[in-house]
């Protein structure tokens, strides 16, 4: 099977191995691949054409997505503290 994932230079690519965190595009966010809020969204028919995975933290945060404050609040946490 064929996962395509988001890679630090936010471009897509092709990997074998599927991501290890989902994230919305549009708004720069990356959290838990079950992470509720997304999934909420995800069943109201929204989110999905904006969906993108990543390998790992480190690519979503080089790509300059920012953790969800929902399913990862202590990553939120500490981004939002260097932000101020």
């Amino acid at each position: 099977m064929t996962y395509y994932l988001l890679g630090p230079d936010r471009r897509k690519y092709q990997s074998e191995v599927p991501g290890t965190l989902g994230g919305h595009l549009k708004h720069r966010i990356y959290g838990q691949l079950d992470c509720s809020s997304a999934l909420a969204w995800i069943k109201r028919g929204h989110y999905i054409n904006h969906r993108v995975f990543f390998a790992d933290e480190e690519a979503a945060i080089v790509a300059g997505f920012r953790p969800c404050a929902k399913c990862m609040p202590e990553q939120y946490a500490a981004w939002k503290a260097r932000q101020e």
